[in-house]
């Protein structure tokens, strides 16, 4: 159940008019406890209350619950000592006098002391009854989560009832009462102020609760003095509010008794100052939004993971700063001065969770500043340096934007009230709120970051987020038309690029020439496969990538992670010579490099570029397989084998394609040239094939397609060759593999086999070129030069084979490599299986299947051998493994045209 059907059930439970089934009511709320327990236990029959006592159950290993009328601490004595001599022990104690509950976990050793009527409250007391230790509860269901979930039901409500209320009013009423919640609950006005208002105030159907609503919202953006003398008292006490927040006017609501209780509810059920920022927003973008709403709670960014972007970006250098400046008040007080100049922007902020970790990051330098200054003596008045008009962002979508200010007021708060408690002499009033930064609602690639947050040359400027992938196939025309746009025509083959792609080029555009630096989560797919070139052989005119952590999960601290593999890019000017250690960061280990390349290793900014003629390093051709585009009439099923005639037998080959080599399947189609189809032509069943071929050519919407039906008989693309050597192989490999095998599965094939369009093929193959290509380095190059499509790797001619280096190897070398490969096609075939089975999928994260253990040994003494064709000492991983190549592949070039 949710944490509000909880609440909500023990509610009813503690509002009815007599408590005589009281506890079996509770335990029915909680769903492990068996149902059948429960009815025994009503009606008093069988062995499951093991005490006699009257109002007490004992129910085995789960809970010793008495009810009296005697004071309450001494009978809670009494029974704890009972229980303390049983041999098993109940997992709860619960006295109670339906006035007050005194329980304790006699596992945990925890105890509660509460009211009766703030039972619902503390439901997540008992859960072990469910399996729940409250420890992983309140990890995983934090406040935030119980605020979201009750104002989803609020705003369901409030739209039901409100089917001609704008969406814009409807959010902005849901913020404003958000901060009048937060703010009586914080200290900002007077203790459950506004909730015990809108009780005392408004009647019980709601139906005057709009005219409250309205006065109160419209006088906090009043100055008390300038208020109306004949409002009521309870409007006058309320503070002045500002900040724009309350500026406005009110979009009238209606509202009912169901709604009126909701919100009062929300004030009372739910502990405001307990409430993360950083993690809120995120929720109530959720809440308002039907298509995110079934995943309330999984998608905010955890702090770690924003921690990960914003520390070797600036906030390193700032604390490492401080280390060094302890002791040095003139120091201290520069890095005091400089954090207050500091701006920042999220060009993508959502609701704002990076910019609110920034602000709580800063704001805490600021507080330790000030107590190491307390620490050395020195004494100065407080004068605030970190402000929220130093923070900018841009969203598109408006409520997000509100979501935004409003949770950058609840942390500037936070910070006030733990400024104040560190330093007991700093007072910082958060009323009236200041402007929440700039937080701009637009399309961020149609807007100009610059006159959003001017800069000059050297002001410190960071700009971080985590904007939207989007690979190309999945922008509609809209968002083409964003990267036609920003792209400018400086970069040709925009359309191939993932959508956060313009990020990287609107940074770049802003950084130019300037101190500000920038860092962005991304989906790796930008420092793979084709896309380097584009994105990067451009930017790197102009910037260099001063950090990278390498592909790692991003996920939240929700209890369902909504998880995907990603990479962050930190970057800035070429000309900016701050901070020259450059850092690679692979999970725990961090690798201190001079360059960092655009594949996230250490290298210069050597880009692969497609190569269509031949492999750079001389390797034998590699050919696509070839494509019948024949609507089925020349590819046959085994099946229809027994159509065929004797006469047209000889004209039957294998087909091989991806499907059939992963999974040992067989196809054959029909393979002529033009005086063998004459000599068969009547045939009544090559009539009927070369029929279906010549038909779907004529209907075909391509020219090319509808001149192919004059020679019905041939396949459209041929690469099979006139000539297949004896002593030479047919090398099969599939276009599209999945990137959960540790290799690629590849096929030697019978030389009468036609290999498919689906796969890549080297006609005339020596053997050794299959043990160079299924070997660990080539797979190293493949991940991270040939890119991926969805998640499967694919395989390129132009862009991976023909790319690849490969070393001067002695023919000793290759029969050494020879030999290796004929192992594995041996151990292929003793142990049986399609190649889809004995190459499993051993790096799947749900349901992993091992590599057959003998293929596996023999590959990986084939990755050894190869290995020290490379480098004779080996490599200690495939970062080294990717440097040498890019090396290899950067000095080639420059001797190639």
């Amino acid at each position: 159940m949710a944490i509000t059907e909880y609440e909500d059930k023990i509610q009813e439970i503690i509002d009815k008019n007599d408590h005589d089934s009281f506890i079996t009511d509770f335990l029915s709320v909680y769903e492990k406890i068996p149902r059948s327990t429960i009815t025994k236990l009503r009606k008093g029959i069988g062995r499951v209350n093991l005490s006699k006592e009257p109002g007490e159950v004992y129910l085995k290993n789960k809970l010793y619950y008495k009810e009296t009328d005697q004071p309450l601490m001494q009978v809670y004595v009494d029974l704890e000592r009972k229980v303390s001599e049983l041999g098993s022990k109940p997992r709860y104690i619960f006295v109670t006098d339906f006035k007050d509950i005194l329980a304790k976990d006699t596992k945990t050793d925890d105890s509660l002391s509460i009211k009766f009527e703030d039972l619902p409250q503390y439901f997540e007391f008992f859960l072990a009854w469910n399996g729940i230790e409250k420890v992983d509860f309140d990890k995983e269901n934090p406040a935030d989560v119980r605020a979201a979930e009750r104002f989803a039901k609020l705003y369901d409500i409030i739209t039901r009832d409100n089917p001609t209320a704008t969406a814009h009013g409807l959010n902005l009423f849901l913020i404003r009462l958000l901060f009048c919640l937060f703010a009586e609950d914080t200290g900002m006005f007077k203790r459950d102020e506004f909730t015990n208002d809108i009780m005392a105030y408004t009647k019980a159907d709601g139906s005057d609760l709009d005219d409250f609503i309205k006065k109160l919202f419209e006088n906090l953006d009043v100055h008390e003095e300038q208020r109306d003398v004949s409002l009521p008292s309870w409007v006058k006490k309320y503070p002045y509010v500002d900040g724009d927040l309350f500026i406005e006017p009110h979009e009238s609501l209606k509202f009912t008794t169901e709604s009126r209780t909701k919100i009062i509810d929300a004030g009372k059920k739910l502990d405001w100052a307990s409430i993360n920022p950083d993690i809120l927003g995120s929720m109530l973008q959720a809440v308002a939004s039907e298509d995110k709403r079934s995943h309330l709670g999984m998608h905010y960014t955890s702090v770690p993971n924003i921690m990960k972007v914003i520390k070797p970006l600036f906030l390193d250098d700032l604390r490492e700063e401080f280390e060094n400046a302890k002791g040095d008040v003139d120091r201290l007080n520069e890095l005091y001065a400089r954090i207050g100049k500091i701006k920042f922007m999220d060009p993508a902020c959502g609701s704002g969770n990076f910019l609110i970790i920034t602000y709580k990051e800063l704001r805490q330098l600021e507080i330790d500043i000030l107590k190491e200054l307390n620490n050395m003596g020195t004494s100065t008045m407080y004068v605030p340096s970190v402000t929220l008009d130093q923070f900018y962002g841009i969203e598109i979508e408006d409520f997000a934007c509100d979501v935004t200010r409003l949770s950058l007021w609840i942390a500037e708060h936070q910070m006030n009230v733990k400024l104040h408690q560190e330093i007991k002499d700093a007072v910082r009033p958060t009323l009236p709120l200041k402007k929440a930064g700039d937080i701009i609602c637009g399309n961020a690639l149609r807007l100009d970051w610059s006159k959003i947050l001017p800069h000059e040359e050297k002001d410190e400027v960071y700009l971080f987020g985590n904007p939207p992938y989007l690979g190309a196939s999945l922008q509609d025309r809209n968002q083409k038309e964003d990267m036609q746009q920003v792209s400018k025509g400086r970069i040709t083959g925009y359309r191939k690029l993932d959508y956060i792609c313009a990020w990287f080029e609107k940074a770049t555009d802003y950084i130019m020439n300037t101190l500000a630096r920038a860092a962005f989560v991304s989906t790796n797919s930008i420092c793979q496969g084709e896309q380097v070139p584009i994105l990067w052989g451009y930017i790197l005119q102009y910037m260099k990538i001063d950090f990278a952590y390498t592909s790692f999960s991003w996920e939240n601290n929700a209890k369902s992670n909504a998880a995907v593999k990603v990479i962050i890019v930190g970057f800035s000017d070429k000309k900016n010579k701050i901070d020259q250690m450059r850092k690679i960061i692979s999970g725990s280990h961090i690798h201190v490099v001079d360059q960092i390349s655009p594949y996230l290793t250490d290298g210069k900014d050597t880009v692969i570029v497609l190569r269509k003629k031949a492999s750079i390093f001389g390797l034998p051709k590699m050919d696509f397989g070839n494509k019948p585009t024949d609507g089925g009439g020349l590819v046959l099923s085994p099946s229809d084998l027994n159509n065929v005639p004797n006469s047209c037998l000889k004209y039957i080959r294998p087909y091989i394609g991806a499907k059939e080599a992963m999974n040992g399947l067989t196809r054959y189609v029909l393979w002529m040239n033009s005086e063998e189809y004459k000599s068969v032509r009547d045939e009544p069943f090559i009539q009927e094939r070369i029929g279906i071929v010549r038909q779907m050519r004529i209907s075909s919407h391509k020219v090319a397609t509808n001149k192919l039906a004059t020679e019905p008989w041939r396949f459209e693309f041929i690469s099979y060759p006139s000539y297949l050597s004896d002593s030479k192989y047919t090398l099969i490999i599939p276009l599209n593999t999945s990137s959960n095998r540790l290799y690629i599965p590849m096929l030697i094939a019978d030389r009468k086999a036609i290999p498919a369009n689906s796969t890549s093929v080297v006609y005339n193959a020596p053997l050794w070129l299959m043990g160079l290509l299924e070997s660990n380095i080539h797979m190293v190059w493949l991940k991270n030069i040939g890119g991926k499509l969805k998640t499967d790797y694919r395989y390129s001619s132009d862009l991976v084979y023909n790319t690849f280096p490969v070393p001067e190897m002695s023919t000793r070398r290759k029969n050494e490599i020879e030999n290796l490969v004929l192992n594995i096609l041996d151990i292929r075939e003793e142990e049986g299986g399609t190649l889809a089975e004995l190459y499993g999928s051993p790096l799947a994260e749900k349901n992993p299947k091992p590599m057959n253990a003998r293929l596996l040994e023999a590959h990986q003494e084939l990755d050894r051998v190869v290995d020290r064709a490379y480098k004779p000492s080996g490599f200690k991983d495939d970062a080294e493994r990717l440097s040498l190549l890019l090396e290899m592949y950067e000095e080639k070039v420059k001797n190639v045209k």
